[in-house]
């Protein structure tokens, strides 16, 4: 019988090619994960535009429901909310969003809802813009993503 200690572990060749390896499917993999940034930076705001919507309705149902067309505010969840011909007006209708973090409000005619890096600066063209209603119609969403 022969008396002899085996060693185990792995070689330097064995390590080498594991390495390579992993940095092939690291450079495969990287370009993959750069691409999910954008893509959830234009369903964020995709999705945002689906809560104005959804917002704008709910202010007008309540509004409905208040049963007086003269009334010029709605209280939703304590939030005072001013409206144009029954719809939420620009300077407010972020009151009726519960939850717009990560974007940047810019109010004016339009209220316009910018998609922010997370140190706070604004993506160019990766917004949603709500329109408020004018007489017998309803307020307009767009998007924009083609700088998501």
């Amino acid at each position: 019988m022969r008396n002899h200690t085996q060693q185990r572990g792995f070689t330097l060749i064995e390590l080498v090619v594991v390495i390579t390896i992993l940095g092939i499917l690291a450079a495969f993999a990287l370009p993959r994960f750069a691409a999910l940034e954008g893509q959830a930076r234009l369903t964020a705001t995709q999705s945002l535009a689906g809560s104005l919507r959804s917002a704008a309705a709910l202010t007008h149902s309540a509004w409905l429901a208040q049963g007086d067309p003269s009334a010029a505010t709605v209280t939703m969840e304590g939030q005072v909310i001013n409206l144009a011909n029954g719809y939420p007006n620009a300077a407010t209708i972020q009151n009726a969003l519960v939850d717009f973090t990560g974007f940047g409000v810019a109010v004016g005619a339009t209220a316009v809802f910018n998609k922010q890096t997370p140190a706070g600066v604004s993506i160019p063209n990766c917004l949603a813009t709500y329109t408020p209603a004018a007489a017998a119609s309803a307020p307009t969403v767009t998007v924009t993503t083609n700088g998501c």
